[in-house]
């Protein structure tokens, strides 16, 4: 039987839970390809009532979600409160999506003369990739796990799911599947729309099933190129989306410091110790001015840092890599520790961390992720020591510029500098909690991702798409979205963009 833990003690019990065997994740891929066959019957408007359905079968079960998640997990019954109320929203945002159309691209050029002579008649939209494997992540026991961005993304696009749970909450991830997979049945989804396995080997099988077309992970960059190994060997590579590492930058101008020291002190001490700095987001180093002004703000964290109680860390693995790192950051990365936190020495607790170093000594040996309440503050005199730090930066998911109001040159300046190195650009703020909405982007260069689509948001449905055209094809054939006539959907015809009526 699996184990779990609870990270508050570190007292850990067993579960009714067995790992899948090989055989058994063959049959529930197997499942899934048929559900798949059986999804294309069903058009987009269907999925978006299973989305709902699934929302509310999540809202049934809140109370004893959360307690599960919380004995499983420490984050607290309000942050996983908050957590389903977010995944939840999320399905109900894809449905509105589903009946909106215009993630489909619709397009239709007619038969006729062009420039370079008569051209056949080409319709395109985009349709689902087939059966996805979703991997849970450790730190989002609901929104990026079983119930999370991942899979109703790929629900909406049409492709049955079967997630592999992740050990730090196999109960919560077996409940969660329940929820979800009793409101499919009810709502009349075919078997296989959703599927589960567990265990390491489990997951590494599922990766390699040929029946399997993509995988959404969240996690480690060794898990990430681990399971890329896999995909890599198999006959028929598959698209991996992986958010897999990331520091997220974040740099203090001299007028934003000295008008609001006290603030960036105060959101910058929260961000970081967010979730016990368990977030993808967390800022990891944050460049200060070096002068009267910079050092308010790193006196102010400080004091808090100081005053801080500890953390809980997911599992003995984080809770073991964080002190590893914290103290190669300093060994080899010539950080000096200006604060700690209190500890308790119970169960996987950390105390929050401030180092300090100078930009002009960034290293990579001083850029290595710390998945836990640390950051590392980083004294600079010029813009250009920022610039020169940031090359020894892996590239992330955001970076982020405070500003002052009339730093107007300065500011275009440094987003010109750092909008290579992210994939969000966050202004006068801080890039710890990641809105779920149409215009969001969580993605960035690699090793942030290995992706160019987002995976929060409306458009993380493009991850599980593919475009298909059809040329000269009798209406009988055509989606409904393709057909002359249609107005439900947006769509190009013959080069003039028409909005849904």
């Amino acid at each position: 039987m699996l184990t779990t833990t609870d990270p508050r003690t570190g007292e850990r019990s067993e579960t009714t839970i067995e790992p899948t065997t090989t055989e058994e994740v063959h049959e529930v891929a197997a499942r899934a390809a048929a559900a798949f066959t059986e999804l294309a019957g069903h058009g987009r408007i269907w999925r978006a009532a299973l989305l709902d359905a699934l929302a509310d079968g999540l809202e049934a079960r809140r109370d004893e979600l959360v307690a599960t998640a919380d004995s499983e997990t420490g984050l607290g019954a309000a942050r996983l409160g908050g957590e389903l109320t977010r995944s939840a929203f999320q399905l109900r945002l894809f449905g509105e999506a589903l009946r909106d159309g215009g993630y489909l691209e619709a397009t239709i050029d007619h038969a006729g003369d062009t420039p370079m002579g008569p051209g056949p008649d080409l319709r395109r939209m985009l349709v689902p990739i087939g059966p996805i494997a979703v991997f849970g992540s450790s730190n989002f026991p609901f929104a990026f796990s079983v119930p999370g961005g991942d899979t109703a993304s790929g629900l909406a696009a049409g492709c049955p799911v079967v997630l592999k749970a992740h050990s730090s909450h196999l109960l919560t991830s077996a409940l969660a599947y329940e929820a979800l997979s009793d409101a499919a049945t009810a709502y009349g989804a075919p078997e296989g729309t959703l599927g589960i396995v567990f265990g390491t080997q489990a997951g590494a099988a599922l990766v390699a099933d040929p029946r399997i077309k993509a995988v959404g992970f969240t996690g480690s960059l060794g898990g990430g190129q681990a399971l890329l190994d896999i995909i890599e060997k198999r006959d028929e590579p598959i698209p991996f989306y992986g958010e897999l590492s990331s520091l997220n930058p974040l740099i203090i101008t001299e007028g934003a410091a000295t008008e609001r020291a006290a603030d960036i002190a105060q959101g910058l001490f929260g961000s970081f110790t967010l979730g016990a700095g368990q977030f993808c987001t967390k800022p990891g180093v944050a460049f200060v001015p070096r002068g009267a002004a910079g050092e308010s703000i790193v006196d102010g964290m400080i004091e808090k840092v100081t005053a801080a109680a500890p953390g809980v860390l997911l599992n003995s693995r984080i809770s073991e890599s964080f002190g590893e790192i914290r103290e190669r950051l300093i060994a080899d990365g010539h950080a000096t520790l200006v604060a700690t936190g209190q500890s308790t020495g119970e169960g996987f607790s950390a105390a929050p961390s401030l180092l300090t170093i100078d930009a002009s000594d960034v290293t990579a040996d001083v850029t290595e992720e710390a998945f836990g309440p640390l950051i590392v503050v980083a004294y600079y005199d010029d813009i250009s020591d920022i610039e020169k730090a940031l090359r020894h930066i892996p590239k992330s998911l955001t970076a982020t510029i405070h500003n002052a109001s009339d730093e107007t040159e300065l500011t275009a300046d440094l987003a010109r500098r750092v909008s290579d190195y992210a994939g969000r650009l966050v202004f006068n703020g801080y890039p710890t909690g990641v809105r779920v909405s149409w215009g969001q982007h969580h993605g960035g260069p690699w090793p942030a991702t290995n992706s160019q689509h987002t995976s929060v948001g409306v458009t993380a449905i493009r991850r599980f798409l593919r475009p298909f055209a059809w040329q000269d094809a009798p209406e009988t054939v055509l989606p409904e979205e393709l057909r002359d006539g249609y107005t439900g959907v947006p769509r190009r015809v013959d080069g003039v963009l028409s909005l849904a009526s």
